[in-house]
């Protein structure tokens, strides 16, 4: 059918140009331009071709996947936000106490509750709209976002307790945390530190528990002034990995030892014992010192208080 179609039109365009031709007109056809009309017609005759079942709409037709493809992904920790000029001024805080020392010693998958007493030492008030959110180490069993437990006004201390859990697997955790305000700005304690859990995991059926860390204090009375005497006050906090007693006592820099004494631990925890000096108007004006020593369960000497005594 298509040959024959073909050939018609040939000859209707051919008698066309010698009919043209021979009526003068101006300028024939040339057998290109012939040519050229003759593929056009037949193209346009050229019937439609049939939609095969490949064809699609790639805009409405969805991908899918082989089969087992893991389709979902692992959210990247998260990042916060720097602070606003807001947040700012409520970004200040600083630990004045905790439960549970580090060092302290658990059992394989024991479950125990860390409390950080945090002071807001910001001008703002933190309410529950604040977060304490994990910040590095061991997450520990817990969740990464916890709301703030209740309001504090500034110059509050407000306790923050976790209930966290002791890794199966033997060996030294850490757990750090910060706070973060409404608005997502992150900030810790002091010059901007996470506070932390760190604990001891022993599947050990006979642990070894003790001392993990002795901190000072002095308190001279009165706090200025030369009177005929002054007395200092050194205390020592004591931090231990579970339950124990404590044998102890104090050498001074003049060569002196008090008494010995016994602190008795239930568990892990700190307990704070102290000292008393006192010196005399005239006594000599150089630093002193005075330092915990333990004889049971361990013999171990822990750092020095020191202060000057500066009158005549």
């Amino acid at each position: 059918m298509l040959h024959k179609a073909k050939y018609s039109l040939i000859a209707i365009l051919t008698c066309l140009a010698l009919l043209s031709s021979a009526c003068g007109t101006s300028k024939a056809k040339t057998e290109a331009e012939i040519a050229t009309a003759v593929a056009q017609t037949v193209e346009a005759q050229k019937p439609e071709p049939t939609p095969t079942s490949a064809a699609t709409d790639a805009t409405s037709t969805p991908m899918v996947l082989p089969p087992g493809t893991q389709t979902a992904t692992v959210a990247p920790r998260p990042t916060f936000p720097p602070a606003s000029g807001g947040d700012q001024e409520c970004m200040k805080a600083s630990l004045v106490g905790e439960t549970v020392p580090d060092g302290t010693i658990l059992k394989p998958g024991e479950q125990f509750t860390k409390t950080w007493k945090i002071q807001n030492d910001s001008t703002c008030t933190w309410s529950t709209s604040y977060k304490i959110v994990f910040w590095d180490g061991d997450v520990m069993g817990g969740g990464y976002v916890y709301n703030f437990p209740q309001q504090a006004l500034p110059g509050n201390t407000v306790d923050v307790p976790l209930v966290l859990t002791a890794p199966s697997t033997d060996g030294t955790y850490k757990s750090s945390w910060k706070l973060q305000t409404p608005g997502g700005s992150t900030f810790g304690v002091g010059a901007d530190s996470p506070f932390w859990a760190e604990i001891v995991v022993s599947s050990s059926t006979k642990l070894e528990y003790g001392v993990t860390s002795v901190t000072y204090t002095v308190n001279r009375d009165p706090a200025t002034g030369c009177p005929a005497n002054v007395f200092y006050t050194i205390y020592a906090t004591i931090s231990v990995n579970g339950p124990v007693s404590i044998t102890y006592n104090w050498k001074k820099s003049d060569g002196t030892l008090d008494d010995k004494k016994t602190i008795k631990f239930t568990e892990a925890g700190t307990k704070t014992v102290s000292m008393e000096w006192s010196l005399h108007l005239g006594s000599a004006t150089n630093e002193r010192w005075a330092q915990l020593f333990t004889l049971l369960p361990d013999q171990q000497e822990y750092g020095k208080a020191t202060f000057t005594y500066s009158c005549q």
